[in-house]
């Protein structure tokens, strides 16, 4: 079984080359000094993503990406990432970029999170984006 898995909830979306991202990102997290135990990408549509954000964040807004850390081991990857393809979608046009360029910053962004990266201040936002660029860049 993989490692790294993708669902559908309220959508039928689901991404091309899943072996290359899962190539990808085992990349990204070994280059971290992490092991990957288990790493679920779901993706949804707005409502179901936004009933999320309501029950367990208590946010009454929509948002591309939620990500829970499941770990309970140090250095150990673990965790689900729910994101709205809707929003994905949305965003790929506002910021004049393809959709699958934006969806994998989307999910690179999840991983970084996992990864322990933080996107509260401004100075980690940068950050966070400078580390999404060099990622994206490395795409196979």
């Amino acid at each position: 079984m993989e490692k790294i898995q993708f669902f559908s909830e309220d959508t039928t979306f689901t991404p091309k080359g899943k072996t290359r991202i899962r190539s990808w990102l085992d990349k990204v997290i070994k280059h971290y000094d992490r092991k990957l135990s288990a790493l679920n990408f779901i993706f949804s549509s707005d409502n179901y993503l936004h009933s999320i954000n309501k029950t367990y964040l208590a946010h009454d807004s929509y948002t591309d990406i939620i990500t829970f850390d499941n770990s309970t081991e140090q250095n150990v990857i673990e965790g689900d990432v729910f994101i709205s393809v809707d929003r994905v979608k949305e965003n790929a046009k506002k910021l004049n970029v393809g959709f699958e360029e934006e969806l994998h910053r989307v999910i690179v962004h999840g991983v970084l999170h996992l990864l322990g990266f933080n996107d509260k201040s401004e100075k980690e936002k940068d950050e966070m984006r400078k580390t999404e660029n060099h990622w994206l860049n490395l795409r196979p």
